[in-house]
């Protein structure tokens, strides 16, 4: 059948701006289709985008005419290049509200994926980077090709992994995850399949065959008659100098043990971290470490209330002027060192928000509830 419009109005994080057709959706056979639809912007992802996916997602979940979903990305350049950087810059400059009341939508999205009570297919080809990984990686069905470049790049632009990227990338074999979330690096397919991202590796060019199949078949016949080997894990041969060198707590001390550990790729990596935001680096640590033991709603718990904090400081628009606004790629950091980042400096992106909070876990809401009859 025909693509029908996103639901809603709402606009793109702070911009105003209609929806209409930024995000597809069609029902093919019994397979619900999402279609992030901006290629020219790499389907980065919008404020009316999320609610529009959150509101359609919980529909096709009590459909019984839906059987799986797919989510796919329009043009050949990826499935989403993450939130819309540039209208979360503008808002920034008018204080951040609506890049905060975006993240309770997205961070809702990204809960409701992880719990989808179908088989929840992505197609995580191309770019798939920051809030792509939110809409990708906590599905049941994740799909990379050779075409794969993902991550979560946060700290390039004086942010921290969010959308349960930190909880992701904590359950990493060794320390993998410590490396990709300082550091900020692409990710190849193969690198995906072994951080846990993913589940298969297709060629891309059998992915229209698959969406085919999908319509008629269940998930996991269709997808395991296109799955095929994938190339070997550069990430996973480098487990000997990741896991010695980030094993500790103190950024500073990662980035000593890289420059003295020997190799070249080491010592990229220690030139690669201090080049970004030393706040970012040292916030981005604490919290894959905080993250440790806690459930997805908890960690996005936590990831907002870092966000917010991110959203009132001044690395997070610097960075985005420096690489998306004015492009000359030159951010001035405050502090400049990781040295001069304290641990009260980190500890108050960790401060409670008070009425702000967003609350997702069971504990949460109830504690929620207590506090609406106190105030009766």
């Amino acid at each position: 059948m025909a693509a029908e419009p996103a639901r809603g109005t709402a606009g793109g994080a702070a911009n105003g701006g209609a929806v209409n057709d930024e995000v597809l959706f069609e029902r093919r056979g019994r397979l619900g289709i999402v279609t992030l639809n901006r290629p020219k912007a790499v389907n980065a992802l919008t404020a009316g985008m999320a609610a529009a996916m959150l509101d359609q997602l919980a529909l096709w979940a009590e459909d019984d005419a839906v059987a799986a979903v797919l989510v796919r990305g329009a043009g050949d350049r990826g499935l989403c290049a993450g939130g819309d950087i540039v209208a979360i810059y503008q808002d920034m400059l008018d204080g951040g509200d609506a890049t905060a009341d975006f993240w309770a939508v997205e961070y809702r999205l990204n809960l409701l994926i992880a719990d989808y009570p179908k088989p929840y297919v992505a197609f995580m080809d191309g770019l798939v980077l920051g809030g792509g990984v939110g809409i990708s990686a906590h599905g049941s069905v994740r799909i990379v090709t050779e075409r794969t470049r993902t991550g979560m790049p946060e700290t390039t632009i004086g942010f921290v992994p969010d959308v349960g990227g930190t909880l992701l990338l904590s359950r990493a074999p060794g320390e993998t995850g410590t490396h990709a979330a300082l550091t900020g690096a692409h990710l190849s397919g193969a690198d995906a399949l072994f951080l846990g991202l993913a589940d298969h590796f297709v060629p891309s060019e059998l992915l229209p065959e698959l969406a085919a199949a999908l319509e008629t078949e269940p998930a996991e016949t269709a997808v395991g008659r296109f799955t095929a080997p994938a190339p070997a894990s550069v990430l996973a041969e480098q487990r000997d100098w990741i896991d010695v060198c980030y094993s500790s707590d103190d950024a500073g001390e990662i980035v000593r043990r890289l420059r003295t550990f020997g190799g070249e790729a080491a010592a990229e990596a220690a030139e690669t971290i201090t080049a970004k935001s030393p706040t970012a680096v040292k916030v981005a640590l604490e919290s894959l470490r905080r993250v440790r033991g806690l459930s997805l709603a908890q960690a996005l718990e936590q990831e907002y209330r870092v966000g917010v904090h991110f959203l009132a400081g001044p690395d997070f628009r610097e960075g985005i002027r420096a690489q998306v606004v004015d492009k000359d790629r030159s951010p001035r950091w405050k502090p400049a060192t990781l040295a001069e980042v304290t641990g009260d400096d980190v500890a108050g992106y960790f401060a409670p928000l008070g009425g702000r909070e967003l609350r997702l876990s069971p504990r949460e809401r109830d504690e929620e509830k207590d506090q609406e009859k106190d105030n009766v």
